[in-house]
């Protein structure tokens, strides 16, 4: 079945809407239904039991936060973060997005109330004790959004929902009613999102897409003469890979190099210098990374003499790999003060 998810969006509205608009494009380019609260009106109680509806029916929570705390409830505490804590409550996994300080932003989009700014230091504080992505831009929102949800998806699948007549019973079938008719409105404003020319920010998703979804099995020899059906054997996905690879081909690699970088990452220092993996496995994986244009032939010279096959990042590689890399970091620096934190704390 074609399973399709329903990703909830939060975030405060008017300091946000075009960040807002990017996260939907995103979930809308991967085929999963996008909602969120800018359906409803927030001051409402009545209003917020529907938000609350569409939250215990969201398959993915997707938060974005900037530098406004946003609007509060009579007890003090920002919409934003009453939908947050509800997603939490109710096991819905949460990605969370928050602008990096180093980023450029407008004055009027920051609150300088001290109260608020203090509330929304804890409420990033909060967000943070999980994984989450920086993001700068509205453009490097796109493809962080994109990237993280097809690794979740992949990682953490969940219940979905499915076309009626793919789907058991009738029950199914009234929900995905019922769904359609709370989203028309907003489906309305999301035909104006998919005129928006935005090829790189496009492109990124979707080539992230296809590397988490494409496999290769590699086999690693580690000395002369062994036959390759007693070599160890891995299986991993084309992102992985080219991660691999990538940092190399900066500059430039051979064919050799590149499959010296796969085998080291995958099997270690043991592995045959020479030919460590079947050079028609290399063929296909480089063929494949310029089908999706992340890499294409060095135009450095080199001598005569010189048999190898040279490669290089393209353009969009080298956009590519740093916001993958980025990623990582940004990751990795919220996992080590997430563990301080922990330190401090006991």
């Amino acid at each position: 079945m074609n399973k399709k998810y329903q990703v909830f969006i939060s975030s405060t509205y008017e300091d946000l809407k075009e960040e807002r608009d990017q996260a939907i494009k995103a979930v809308l380019e991967m085929g999963h239904i996008p909602v969120g609260m800018e359906m409803f009106s927030a001051g409402d109680e009545e209003q917020w039991q529907l938000i609350a509806r569409q939250i215990e029916a969201t398959d993915y929570y997707v938060i974005i936060v900037g530098h406004r705390y946003g609007s509060e409830t009579d007890e003090g505490i920002s919409y934003t973060e009453k939908e947050y804590d509800y997603a939490k409550e109710c096991g819905v996994p949460t990605l969370g997005f928050v602008i990096d300080n180093k980023a450029l932003w407008p004055h009027d989009k920051t609150d300088n109330d001290t109260i608020k700014k203090d509330k929304l230091d804890l409420f990033k504080t909060k967000v943070k004790s999980k994984l989450v992505h920086f993001w700068s831009s509205k453009e490097d929102l796109h493809g962080k959004v994109s990237i993280s949800l097809i690794k979740t998806m992949n990682t953490h699948p969940r219940i979905g929902w499915t076309r009626s007549d793919e789907a058991i019973g009738p029950e199914i079938t009234k929900e995905i009613s019922r769904l359609s008719t709370e989203n028309a409105n907003l489906r309305k404003e999301i035909e104006k999102f998919k005129k928006i020319s935005d090829k790189q920010a496009n492109k990124t998703g979707e080539v992230a897409r296809i590397m988490f979804e494409n496999t290769r099995t590699v086999y690693v020899r580690e000395e002369s003469g062994i036959n390759w059906e007693d070599c160890d054997k891995y299986k991993t996905e084309l992102f992985s890979i080219f991660n691999y690879i990538a940092p190399s081909l900066i500059n430039e690699g051979s064919n050799l190099r590149i499959a010296q970088d796969i085998a080291l990452n995958l099997h270690g220092t043991s592995y045959y210098q020479n030919i460590p993996i079947p050079t028609n496995t290399i063929s296909d994986i480089i063929a494949d990374f310029v089908a999706l244009d992340v890499i294409e032939p060095s135009r450095k010279k080199h001598a005569v003499s010189d048999k190898e096959k040279y490669w290089t990042l393209t353009n969009f590689g080298r956009d590519f790999i740093k916001s993958a890399r980025r990623s990582a970091l940004e990751s990795r620096r919220n996992d080590e003060e997430s563990e301080q934190k922990i330190i401090n704390d006991d």
